[in-house]
């Protein structure tokens, strides 16, 4: 029988039906493309309508994944607890942030943004996982990441800088992810059901923290749009069903599916391995952006971008075990049966 989540299951063990590497390369495109989607649903939708339509639509195809894997949702309220703030941390607030950040600046400067996802994983993981030392080289990698995004807000000069309000807000949603991980890396460890069920749930609850806001946003700007589902003629020069279309396949593939394929590469090749997706993906949303909609960033930004993405390496590349711990572990491994 074959799930959902693209694995087969013969009885004796899972094998998965399609290799982790190219889920793992699929994602770098689809999360990549994502600001470039972002910015052509902008054309038509308000941001938090946009964020809200992406979050529903993905719900809807991983609930139904679900069902055909014949697959469960946690029943425990403790897990539904813990899956609230990662719900949030993962969905609802930093696609709500990228859409906000994205009608002030460009999508390659807001996938820059995305790159501090994994400085912020770090510094969330210090705090919520103290069992874990952060070595000191990982210490100035983070100050380094941080005096890159300095470097590409470019505070000093009011001419070339951009909207620093609207890169505060991609920064926040990077770390949004970054938090959102670290959290259920401490408080969801060993809960994962497998297949969809997890992912399901965490947009589950993304979707019932959006609407609300939705309705919110709605209600206190009812001039702008008739009703919450209500559509303004697109700018920028795009067709009348091209600006929903984009957000569909953004919510459909881009968080649907995409949240479905990095489960299932944390799972195969570990958390570090997963988190390694992030320095790809503002490198993609640079090239769609310039080559796509022709935008252009300054040289403070390109250079700011690479020192993020080197702090990024440091701060996400695996410790050295200690002396100690290599003796512990040579000794286990010399076990019979080990």
């Amino acid at each position: 029988m074959t799930t959902a989540a693209g694995t087969r299951h013969t009885g004796a063990r899972d094998e998965p039906r399609v290799p982790w590497p190219v889920k793992y390369a699929v994602l770098v495109l689809v999360w990549g493309s994502s600001f470039l989607l972002m910015k052509v649903g902008l054309s038509a939708l308000a941001p938090v309508q946009m964020s809200t339509l992406r979050i529903l639509t993905g719900t809807v195809v991983l609930l139904g994944l679900l069902r055909l894997s014949r697959g469960r949702l946690p029943r425990s309220w403790a897990v539904w607890r813990h899956l609230l703030v990662v719900g949030v941390c993962l969905s609802a607030l930093p696609f709500t942030l990228f859409a906000l950040s994205e009608t002030r600046i460009s999508s390659a400067l807001a996938g820059i943004g995305n790159s501090t996802t994994p400085i912020a994983t770090v510094i969330a993981s210090s705090l919520l996982l103290r069992a874990d030392p952060v070595p000191p080289r990982k210490i100035v990698a983070v100050v380094v990441g941080f005096l890159g995004v300095v470097l590409i807000a470019a505070p000093w000069t009011a001419a070339d800088r951009p909207d620093l309000v609207g890169f505060a807000m991609a920064v926040g949603g990077g770390a949004s992810y970054g938090l959102g991980w670290a959290y259920q890396r401490r408080f969801l460890h060993g809960v994962d059901l497998g297949g969809v069920a997890q992912p399901t749930a965490v947009l589950l609850v993304g979707s019932a923290c959006i609407v609300p806001v939705a309705l919110v946003s709605w209600w206190l700007d009812p001039e702008r749009l008739a009703t919450p589902w209500s559509v303004h003629p697109p700018t920028g020069g795009y067709a009348a069903w091209l600006p929903v279309l984009a957000v569909l396949a953004l919510g459909a593939v881009g968080t649907g599916l995409a949240f479905m394929w990095q489960y299932d590469v944390v799972r195969a090749a570990g958390p570090v391995v997963g988190a390694t997706v992030t320095y790809l993906i503002p490198i993609v949303s640079v090239l769609l952006g310039v080559l796509v909609l022709g935008e252009h960033l300054t040289w403070t930004s390109l250079a700011g971008f690479a020192v993020v993405l080197g702090a990024a390496f440091v701060v996400n590349a695996p410790s050295r075990p200690s002396a100690a711990g290599s003796v512990r572990l040579r000794g286990r491994r010399a076990r019979p049966g080990g």
